[in-house]
């Protein structure tokens, strides 16, 4: 298994976080401080680029869903874009594309916040 790594690069009111390596059980409470850190901070455009990401279990998953409530309720959302072939067939076959933009690239993402 590869070590997992969450990385962030801020901008004015949001923040692109990078996601490396295998997102299970063991390792989505670093991706869930990294979340409550950027709320914390009042920054609610949150991109997640998932250039790097191997692989996503159910916890995983789960925490995309346990923060997008509170975030859209400020007036921001989550965006994700760089998803592998392999990493978007498990977000499809549980329905995220109609709950998230997923975004190709990162650049769009951070065109349609405006970032």
């Amino acid at each position: 298994m590869s070590n997992f790594e969450v990385q962030r690069h801020d901008f004015r009111e949001g923040a692109v976080v990078y996601l490396h390596g295998f997102l299970d059980a063991h390792t989505a409470p670093r991706f869930e401080e990294a979340l409550v850190n950027l709320i914390h901070e009042n920054r609610y455009k949150i991109i997640v680029n998932m250039r790097s990401l191997d692989y996503i279990s159910s916890a995983g998953l789960g925490v995309f869903m346990g923060f997008i409530e509170e975030i859209r309720d400020k007036g921001g959302d989550i965006k994700l874009s760089n998803l592998s072939t392999k990493v978007y067939k498990v977000f499809d076959l549980l329905g995220f594309p109609a709950l998230y933009d997923i975004c190709e690239e990162e650049g769009q993402a951070r065109e349609k916040f405006n970032l």
